[in-house]
């Protein structure tokens, strides 16, 4: 994946869905389908912009390509994902609103509980 530093408001793992906002630059929401959206937790880019970004918790969120993502309930190749209630955590949403979107899943997930899917984000 394609993905650039930011000033997290903490330290987030790998696969943590972010939003523009609190005291840094990036921070969990507990919003569904939250406008603010920035993206997800990188696991090892291709590309890492601003990659001098000094701070306490300098994070990579994943711009554009494929990465591994949080996320609640059942998931179907192709599913649209946004932010869910629960912080960190994407759901399925496959009719979104205009800047809510954080990709589209890669793989299926079968049960209903918290766990991580592949995802192309960008544009979609």
């Amino acid at each position: 994946d394609l993905a650039e530093n930011y000033l997290g408001d903490a330290a987030y793992e790998p696969g943590t869905v972010l939003v523009l906002g609190g005291e840094e630059e990036v921070t969990t929401t507990d919003k569904k389908g939250d406008r603010r959206v920035a993206g997800v937790v990188t696991t090892n880019p291709a590309h890492l912009m601003n990659s001098h970004l000094k701070g306490d918790h300098v994070i990579g969120i994943a711009l554009q390509g494929r990465v591994p993502c949080k996320v609640l309930g059942k998931v179907e190749k192709g599913d649209i994902l946004v932010t869910s209630a629960i912080p960190g955590y994407a759901i399925v949403d496959n009719d979104p609103k205009a800047g809510t979107i954080i990709g589209k899943a890669l793989s299926n997930k079968l049960n209903g509980d918290k766990g991580i899917v592949e995802v192309v984000v960008g544009k979609h």
